[in-house]
């Protein structure tokens, strides 16, 4: 940062007028605090919330700036403390309104309503395109570079309810957890890259039969019990809790992205699996949206099929490390 300190204080010509400017630093003190906090992110600008960890010994939670191999500068999330820290916040799912199916917003699955004529939907997982504001990704749905451009071995997903301010999301999170398998290895070192091999399409496989990778996890947060409480009763013989698994179809062939916490063993996956493809055939467009069918028997009621109002209500944060 100190080569700016010259550029800062000589003068400069606006317009033909001379302006003299003020120095940044008295006595190796920032006369404007928040300059001195921005400087000192810069001074860590790496690739990734490890790398800042492990070079710069960095162990407090918060916005840092990053940088993609393509010298694309952003802000980004870092959990510096669960589990030895260093996780980059690169994605959040956030259901903006369960009533819209595959509307805007659904951006995780499909903003152009259920249709076998676009099986892709907007292709979210596997493509560069970026939206949202670190800060905002209880409100909204989010993505940043780091998603496409770091590589990871293993993820962590927290479940925050929508809304909740940055500073408070480890706090308010109703469930947490991480996996240690190095899973991301084996499948391109993040999510970008894993969809990329296993492609959400609808059509293009079966239930329990194409699957994707299936991690066992590390709750930080909540067990295996309560994982399987937030779903609805008629559907907790389906899958088994304590793991994360990518990449599913539901019996008739909708894909679904991630579901979280879970690994499926029944056929009904659109009742516990969040983002997915472009289309939803059982009473399109009932199921398709960035929470599929976690409504099917009423918003939040936590009867027969639906989610609890807990989860559906829960933004979905992905962390890589």
């Amino acid at each position: 940062m100190y080569f700016l300190l010259p550029l800062l204080m000589a003068p400069l010509h606006v317009m033909g007028e001379k302006i003299t400017t003020k120095p940044i630093l008295v006595n190796g003190t920032y006369l404007n605090p928040e300059l001195g906090k921005y400087h000192a992110r810069l001074r860590t600008l790496s690739r990734s919330c490890l790398d800042i960890k492990e070079k710069f010994g960095v162990t407090t939670d918060g916005i840092y700036y990053l940088t993609t191999a393509n010298g694309v500068v952003y802000q980004a999330y870092c959990d510096m403390t669960t589990a030895g820290g260093g996780w980059t916040l690169v994605a959040s799912v956030h259901e903006n309104n369960m009533n819209g199916k595959c509307t805007l917003g659904d951006r995780w699955s499909s903003q152009q309503g259920s249709d076998p004529k676009r099986p892709d939907g907007d292709g979210t997982w596997d493509n560069t395109a970026t939206f949202g504001t670190t800060e905002g990704a209880t409100s909204d749905d989010y993505k940043n570079p780091g998603y496409y451009d770091i590589t990871g071995e293993d993820i962590s997903v927290w479940h925050v309810p929508n809304d909740v301010q940055l500073q408070e999301w480890s706090n308010s999170a109703i469930l947490r957890y991480h996996t240690e398998t190095k899973f991301l290895k084996d499948n391109g070192g993040n999510l970008y890259h894993l969809f990329k091999k296993y492609p959400l399409r609808f059509g293009l496989g079966e239930c329990n039969k194409d699957v994707g990778p299936s991690s066992p996890v590390v709750y930080d947060t909540g067990n295996k019990e309560t994982t399987k409480n937030f779903y609805g009763p008629a559907i907790r013989d389906q899958f088994e809790p304590g793991f994360v698994t990518f990449r599913v179809f539901n019996e008739e062939k909708a894909a679904m992205a991630m579901c979280s916490g879970i690994k499926p063993t029944g056929c009904h996956t659109e009742y516990y699996c969040v983002g997915g493809g472009g289309h939803f055939p059982e009473e399109a467009p009932r199921q398709c949206g960035d929470f599929t069918g976690f409504d099917w028997n009423g918003y939040g009621t936590h009867t027969g099929e639906s989610a609890s109002k807990a989860i559906t209500e829960a933004s979905v944060l992905i962390l890589y490390r």
